[in-house]
């Protein structure tokens, strides 16, 4: 008798948990089986989803923000952020029950769609029937405030997970270690991110065009630097140090509270250091692919750089992808501003040779190991 394809409900709230799972829901779709893409609405998709070629939400909890904002609280995490966590718990519990799936499938760090999907999906649930999948399990920093709060996420979401996709041999070996707390089963499958950004730049290579001029990529929005005058200025210097042409497509909140500093007219006096709206993934892509280098203090931006061989300065204390720093081109700078200049002027004099390594994250094609697991 043949063996029922698996019932799959995808809960998603971000563009960046779009992004990862893409390649997972193309797979589906390509094999003609079925899935329940529920959004939480944490950010507003707009047509990401027909950009992408996956189908639209089955399920939408709430309004979606406006457009041009990023994300649903800003970069503060307030009072606002933990009822709405809490109400999309209520809700997801609701549709899970009437679809009864097999799996429940959610990725990454986020408190609002990852921790609220794997809260009500096993503790609002206790009889449940089907299984928690957590994508990209095991990245750790080691520090509970670095990244903040999505360090403490991940460990909350591990811990109610019963199907964890290690992303790379050490985030298998740093789970393997959690075994007391973390109890569901491990299976190392890589990073979707790795199709994702391939996908991607495939079709971005047909619409958009090359930069005339050699340039650096800046992509920064994290928490934790946001918050402190001290970091921002540190950056700022860092950024004022750039010799090459460089282009910052500018998250709203970045640009928010660089100007409260008093440090956004510093950086546009820089003649070379080009900012602009914030673009979509295509475009950034496109940018990142076609770049000498990248600055950033983003996570995903890490994995990335690693797939289109891009030196990769990292603007932060600590990094939960820390496979990348054994490749050589991936640089922790603890946000020393000598050592990142230093950093900065070797790359820009073809000082810092790029060798040949195994991409930590995995190759081309490892979401359907994902989708072969999942039926």
């Amino acid at each position: 008798m043949e063996k029922k394809n698996s019932r799959i409900a995808i809960i998603i709230g971000t563009k960046a948990e779009l992004i990862k799972c893409m390649p997972i829901m193309l797979e589906l779709q390509k094999q003609r089986r079925e899935y329940f893409f529920i959004h939480t609405s944490q950010h507003n998709l707009g047509d990401s989803c027909e950009e992408f070629g996956v189908k639209r939400p089955d399920y939408v909890l709430g309004i979606e923000p406006a457009k041009e904002i990023g994300t649903k609280f800003w970069a503060k995490i307030k009072l606002t952020t933990f009822l709405w966590c809490i109400k999309t718990m209520f809700n997801i519990r609701k549709i899970v029950r009437v679809i009864k799936p097999n799996y429940v499938i959610y990725h990454g760090d986020t408190m609002n769609t990852a921790m609220a999907a794997a809260g009500s999906s096993s503790i609002l649930n206790p009889f449940k029937k089907w299984k928690n999948v957590h994508l990209e399990a095991g990245l750790r920093s080691g520090s509970l405030l670095e990244p903040f709060p999505e360090e403490i996420t991940r460990r909350i979401v591990d811990r109610f997970s019963d199907l964890l996709f290690a992303v790379s041999d050490l985030s298998e070996k740093k789970l393997k270690k959690e075994m007391s707390f973390v109890r569901g089963k491990i299976k190392k499958t890589g990073n979707t991110i790795i199709d994702s950004s391939l996908i991607t730049y495939k079709k971005a290579k047909k619409e958009y065009k090359l930069q005339e001029k050699e340039y650096a990529l800046i992509n920064l929005h994290r928490y934790e630097n946001l918050k402190s005058k001290k970091r921002m200025r540190a950056i700022s210097e860092i950024i004022k140090s750039v010799k090459s042409n460089a282009i910052w497509p500018i998250h709203s909140t970045t640009e928010k509270y660089f100007k409260e500093a008093g440090l956004l007219e510093e950086i546009k006096n820089k003649k070379n250091v080009k900012i602009i709206p914030l673009v979509n993934y295509f475009n950034f892509i496109f940018l990142l692919a076609n770049c000498k280098y990248l600055i950033t203090d983003g996570g995903s931006i890490q994995e990335e750089s690693l797939v289109f061989k891009k030196p990769c300065i990292i603007l932060r204390k600590k990094t939960e992808r820390q496979e990348g720093l054994n490749t050589g081109i991936n640089f922790l700078t603890g946000l020393d501003v000598e050592k990142t200049k230093e950093i900065i002027k070797k790359i820009e004099t073809d000082k810092i040779k790029i060798n040949n390594f195994v991409n930590p994250y995995g190759e081309a094609g490892l979401t359907k190991k994902i989708v072969e697991i999942l039926k």
